[in-house]
């Protein structure tokens, strides 16, 4: 699925960095899964990515400062979706023209489309 022809991810340096200090957290690592092999896949979405300059910080829009940061880079790449499991932290994004949808709904959408 990746990468992919249907979509291209939108990441900022701000956003890895976040991605990078949640991801590799033990709580966060699937059963024998290390911090490196978080890194590993963190670096090959970066090498996929789109890199996207932040120029225009929103905050404070949303209640969680870590939500704005994934606001700012959807709105800056023209981004259509944030793909997210916390829909509801994205009540107002709307209002900048992306649309926060579950990842299920996501695939839903990729595969109506092929």
């Amino acid at each position: 699925m990746l990468p992919s022809k249907q979509f291209e991810i939108a990441l900022s340096v701000a956003l890895y960095t976040e991605w990078q200090s949640v991801l590799t957290r033990a709580e966060h690592l699937p059963p024998g899964a290390s911090a490196e092999n978080a890194n590993d896949f963190l670096r090959y979405l970066a090498s996929i990515a789109h890199l996207q300059d932040v120029h225009f910080l929103w905050r404070p829009f949303l209640r969680d400062p870590d939500d704005d940061m994934v606001l700012e880079c959807a709105v800056a790449s023209g981004s259509q979706y944030i793909i997210t499991h916390n829909v509801k932290d994205f009540k107002r994004a709307p209002e900048l023209k992306v649309n926060a949808i579950r990842p299920a709904e996501f695939l839903t959408l990729l595969r109506s489309k092929s």
